[in-house]
Order: C-alpha cells, then structure tokens, then sequence
C-alpha cells in the first residue's frame, strides 16, 4: 500500500464515490474512531487527500458529462483479466471507447490495446498502488473524448487502495477471477461494496479449480444485495456480449 496516501487508513473509511455527502461524514467519523490513528496531524493530512480527489473526481466527471461519455472504472487484482476483456469487447460492442491505462510501470497493457486499434492513454504510478483523479484527470488529456461513448479506466491490479479514490467515472466494474479462489469477495469487502457489476472471469477455468461459483455470488449480494454479476470467459462470444449489452444498458439509463 502506498506510504505516501495513507490508503490502509482510508480503505477502511472512506463511502461510495457517488454518494459524497452522507458517505464522507462516515469517513471523517471513522477517521478519528480508527485505532489505526493516534494523532490529529494524520488525520488532517489524509482528510484534505479525500477532499481535494473528490473534488478533482467531480471535475472529471464534468468532462464526461458534457462530451456525453459514460465513465467505467474497472477494478480487479492483477491478472484477472481487465486488459483481455477489453481486447475482446473492441470487436463485439457498437459503442466507441477509449482506455486510461494504470500500471506501476512499462506500457505492455496499453500496447496490447493499441495493437487491437484501441485509443489508450499510459499513466505510470511508479510506487502508487492505484489511480486517483488526478492522475486520470492527466489521462484524459490524451483522449479526444467527442470521438466516443465509453471511457474505461483500467486501474492498478490491487483488491483493496482502488476502492478508496473516486477516480471521476460513473460506474465500478470489478472482476474477480476464478483461479483466484472462493475467498476473495468475503476478505475484500471494501472493493466488492463499490461494485456496480462484478465480472467473475476465466469460468472456463472451473473444471480445473475447485471453486463454488454460487457461494461467491452470495458473498457478493450480502455486501451488495443489488449488485449486478455476470459470468465471463473470454473465449465465449456470448460472455462478452453480456458485459456489452449491461453497459449499453447503463448508457441508456443516464
């Protein structure tokens, strides 16, 4: 986690990026009740971090908005496949969408997008274990954002500082793979509560793992009741086109 954001304080602490105004009473309530702190400087500092990314957080969202693009943040740990679906959906979507790409270093997942004629934008955190809306807000910079629909960010593979920072976008997507194991939602919960979809990926990898698909989707609904879940292997067309028509969906909504 990163020394330098305080996100093993704020994991715990800070609510829902759209619901900022009940949500962000709870964090600064929590911040003063976590054992974790012990002096008001601390505090302070890791307060005006949150307050000063939600408000770069709704600036991104104003972009978004006025060029009519719907915001995706996709979540997951590494290798779950977040670079794979989107190599797959480019050729079964009717929408248009571009990639803020987040990785600690090197541009291999932004070159894989490119390589499939997908507009990407690399943003290097070097030792941050996640994106925030700052970094994205440089991201958008890059993307000519009246030439699509979607804006996915790709963030940093990690289960559990992602969660935390409002990165400007609308929805959450998190994928969580089955080679993971059956355990990953229940000790994730912060992650998995932000979720508007969860992608459970690599299902064709079931056979070989034992791995109780139902349970994890109850795990999932007793932190979310209402949360979406869609099953995803990235050789099944129709997989693909699920995740697809649930985002079209989505734009239809706003």
């Amino acid at each position: 986690m990163c020394k330098d954001c305080g996100c093993s304080i704020v994991e715990h602490s800070h609510g829902h990026a759209h619901e900022h105004s009940d949500d962000h009473q709870k964090a600064h309530e929590h911040l003063h009740h976590n054992p974790q702190l012990n002096d008001a400087k601390t505090i302070s500092v890791i307060q005006k971090i949150l307050d000063k990314n939600d408000h770069e957080a709704a600036h991104n969202r104003s972009h978004l908005e006025e060029a009519g693009v719907l915001g995706i943040n996709l979540m997951s740990s590494p290798g779950a496949g977040k670079t794979a679906l989107l190599e797959k959906m480019v050729d079964s979507v009717d929408f248009k969408f571009a990639v803020v790409e987040g990785d600690l270093e090197t541009e291999r997942d932004a070159n894989r997008l490119r390589d499939k004629g997908i507009k990407a934008a690399q943003i290097q955190t070097g030792t941050a274990c996640h994106l925030d809306a700052f970094m994205v807000h440089k991201g958008l910079h890059d993307i000519e954002l009246n030439d699509i629909d979607v804006l996915f960010v790709e963030n940093v593979g990690n289960l559990v500082c992602p969660a935390s920072y409002d990165v400007g976008t609308h929805l959450n997507i998190v994928l969580v793979s089955v080679p993971e194991g059956n355990d990953k939602i229940a000790k994730y919960p912060v992650m998995f509560r932000q979720a508007d979809l969860i992608l459970i990926t690599k299902t064709d990898l079931l056979p070989y793992f034992d791995y109780d698909i139902e349970s994890e989707k109850k795990d999932a609904r007793k932190l979310k009741p209402n949360v979406d879940i869609l099953e995803v292997n990235i050789n099944d067309e129709s997989s693909i086109k699920a995740v697809a028509d649930w985002i079209n969906f989505k734009r239809k909504m706003r």
